[in-house]
């Protein structure tokens, strides 16, 4: 963009504010997406500000092929993926949904409906916290997050077709493990 242009040549040229504006901009898309693949609110807040020092201290070697945000984005995917491979066994998503009070229930809905829905809520996040981490990284980012795939593409730095398969080999995993969990309660 135009705009982040202008912002990464002033950085460069020495005005830590204009990184500033760059950081205000993003930091809470990349805190929300970054919370979907970590699992842990307070592990995102680590990875998201190890991102963005790691992108000022090496602002000068973005070389404006992409969107600012697909290149901080996949810097924060590194470190994500890097705190992962360090911290197993893998965190409950359930503790993020605790900890952020994300998915408050509908009011229109009776009380059974609503303890039913996030049974079923909590089982997917489980069940998505299971996945491989490749697996993982492009659900999340195509299913929750929204992104095409070409974005995924550029974000993880793979061929378009390592995307779909990934992700179709991610949908059929996510779905055994949920019939799994299902035929368990049976």
């Amino acid at each position: 963009m135009k705009e982040d242009s202008a912002l990464i040549q002033e950085t460069l040229q020495g005005s830590p504010v204009a990184f500033g504006r760059l950081v205000e901009k993003y930091q809470d898309r990349l805190y929300n997406t970054m919370l979907h693949f970590v699992g842990d609110a307070e592990e995102t807040m680590d990875v998201v500000q190890e991102a963005f020092v790691h992108a000022y201290l090496n602002l000068s070697s973005f070389q404006g092929e992409s969107a600012f945000y697909t290149w901080l984005y996949r810097i924060a995917f590194n470190i994500a993926a890097t705190y992962h491979r360090r911290k197993k066994p893998v965190q409950s998503i359930d503790r993020l949904y605790a900890e952020t009070g994300q998915e408050s229930p509908d009011p229109g809905h009776s009380p059974a409906h609503r303890v039913e829905q996030e049974e079923r809520s909590q089982k997917v996040r489980q069940a998505i916290a299971m996945l491989s981490e490749d697996h993982r990284a492009v659900l999340v980012l195509r299913d929750l997050d929204g992104y095409t795939y070409e974005e995924i593409a550029q974000i993880l730095g793979i061929p378009i077709g390592t995307v779909r398969s990934r992700l179709h080999r991610a949908r059929l995993e996510l779905r055994d493990k949920l019939k799994t969990s299902e035929s368990d309660l049976l």
